[in-house]
């Protein structure tokens, strides 16, 4: 999967730029998207691995997706035809994602909690979170009893783990020592 990430980047970055500089980076975003959803689709994956000339291919896949790519849009497919990248498009939209989360100052934060938080707590929780991180933040929430009390929250590299759970490990390890 890293390996797919390394060819993806330059892509996204490219495209992300372009999207940048024309002021459409929603647009983008919806067409890489629906082209990687394309490229995922079981027929056009068996096509993108079967020794189909460049041309086209390209041709193939443009007007699989139709009206959903602009004139743009259907360059990026022609160059990673080309190149032999049309596998690549998933990742393309995904790295190009990330790219439009860290232009818009956003980043998604896993929260496992001991039990289910309510709104008060969700809202603290975000408050706090952006603060400290300096970034619009989305709550994903789940719910694992086995955390015994507290949660363990998960945003990007950032692990806060301030579970019961945790705390009893740690001691445990401390006395063994």
């Amino acid at each position: 999967m890293s390996e797919l990430t390394t060819v993806a980047r330059p892509y996204a970055k490219a495209a992300f730029d372009f999207a940048v500089e024309k002021n459409a980076i929603a647009k983008w975003q919806e067409m890489l998207t629906f082209a990687g959803a394309v490229a995922q689709n079981d027929d056009i994956h068996q096509l993108l691995s079967g020794a189909v000339a460049a041309d086209t291919l390209a041709d193939v896949f443009i007007n699989v997706c139709g009206e959903q790519l602009d004139d743009h849009g259907q360059n990026l497919v022609k160059v990673l035809a080309e190149n032999k990248r049309l596998a690549a498009l998933p990742e393309i939209s995904n790295v190009f994602d990330a790219f439009k989360a860290d232009y818009d100052k956003e980043i998604e934060v896993d929260v496992t909690s001991a039990s289910a938080l309510n709104d008060a707590q969700k809202t603290d929780l975000v408050a706090s979170l952006e603060k400290r991180l300096a970034r619009k933040v989305k709550l994903n929430c789940n719910v694992n009893p086995d955390l015994i009390a507290g949660m363990v929250i998960k945003a990007g590299d950032t692990v806060i783990d301030g579970s019961v759970k945790s705390k009893l490990n740690r001691l445990a390890d401390a006395l063994q020592a």
